[in-house]
């Protein structure tokens, strides 16, 4: 959905392997015994105490988007993650879980290595320093991850953080970490007509579909290629991630001809897709539902046409015929390809903001 302009003068310009400039901590402290947390590495069994804890915060910070048991548990699981060295479990005198963290740096990353920061501090404790002692952690950890692919590319230490959220913006900003990026969120009232919009001669879009999946992942990975901020998925990281994920409301445009991969003789080719997210925890913080747009693409070869709106007219009818009252999504404003006037167009408004800061190495 959501990222040619990839920062290509920066990655020219970086020299160097990756596990000399990420300047690893050759050891990584737990945060100090005077904060009264039990510190120890989250386990699959921490799911539901991990769900609980994010409730609170998110509760507590008035977030518009919350974390649903399923998508908690998902955050424990993956066979590229190794929880027992890059997670961390703070737990007070009772066994309570207060305070978490999670370092992730994806397989498929190639020209950028991003180790992304997730963190939080139940709201009673915080004030004591266990936020920025956490962060400490992460940035440790993050740097040895980088350090560690032995890559000689750009590395990335990646924290997405709401706009609103002025405390956690003024703590990674303290710790050296800048705003880069800005993501818009933005909603369509679907009372309103929805656009006239007709699928490009030669082209299906069917509903998604399971034989379908791997075929849409090729495909997302040709679509991003020009997107900054995006790196290739493999098959395990496509479906890590699958919770909310709404097959009902995904969509597939098909090229029955085999367009530009007509050769390979392999059926029918994929042009573009749309996924969608069902977030029903989301609804009651942002007082109203709606269907969520998660990855809208199109391949190179088949731009310039009316897809995108095309699939998105659809995927608007698909959610006003399950009762929803809006369309969402995000878009990174500073996308070259126009996306963010093209919603526009279609009436999608501004609803509120998302900045990733980063340190990049």
């Amino acid at each position: 959905m959501t990222e040619p302009d990839l920062s290509s003068s920066r990655e020219a310009s970086v020299g160097g392997d990756l596990a000399v400039r990420a300047a690893p901590p050759p050891v990584l402290e737990l945060p100090p015994a005077h904060l009264e947390l039990c510190w120890r590495p989250l386990t699959p069994v921490d799911a539901p105490a991990l769900a609980a804890l994010l409730a609170t915060i998110e509760e507590a910070d008035g977030a518009r988007s919350r974390t649903s048991p399923d998508a908690a548990r998902e955050l424990l699981e993956g066979a590229w993650k190794d929880l027992a060295t890059d997670s961390l479990a703070g737990l007070d005198a009772d066994g309570e879980l207060r305070a978490y963290a999670l370092v992730e740096v994806r397989p498929g990353d190639q020209r950028t290595v991003r180790a992304f920061l997730r963190g939080g501090v139940h709201p009673a404790w915080r004030g004591r320093g266990v936020g920025p002692a956490v962060l400490v952690w992460m940035e440790g950890r993050g740097r040895q991850m980088l350090a560690a692919t032995g890559r000689d590319v750009p590395g990335r230490l990646a924290v997405y953080v709401d706009e609103d959220q002025r405390d956690q913006r003024r703590l990674y900003a303290a710790a050296g970490f800048s705003p880069i990026r800005w993501y818009t969120q933005m909603r369509r009232d679907l009372a309103a007509p929805l656009p006239e919009a007709t699928v490009p001669d030669g082209l299906d879009v069917v509903p998604w579909s399971e034989d379908l999946d791997d075929a849409v992942r090729l495909a997302h990975n040709e679509a991003f290629l020009d997107h900054w901020g995006t790196e290739p998925q493999t098959p395990e990281t496509w479906r890590g991630h699958r919770s909310g994920f709404a097959p009902a409301w995904s969509l597939v445009a098909l090229d029955r001809s085999g367009g530009a991969d007509a050769a390979t003789d392999r059926g029918p080719v994929v042009a573009g897709y749309l996924l969608s997210g069902r977030y029903e925890e989301d609804w009651p913080a942002l007082g109203y539902t709606a269907g969520y747009t998660d990855l809208l693409g199109v391949r190179p070869a088949y731009r310039g046409r009316g897809l995108a709106v095309a699939l998105l007219a659809g995927a608007m009818a698909a959610y006003r015929a399950d009762g929803m009252a809006y369309a969402a999504l995000s878009v990174d404003t500073a996308n070259p390809s126009g996306a963010h006037s093209l919603y526009e167009r279609l009436g999608y408004e501004r609803v509120h903001g998302e900045v990733l800061y980063s340190v990049e190495i």
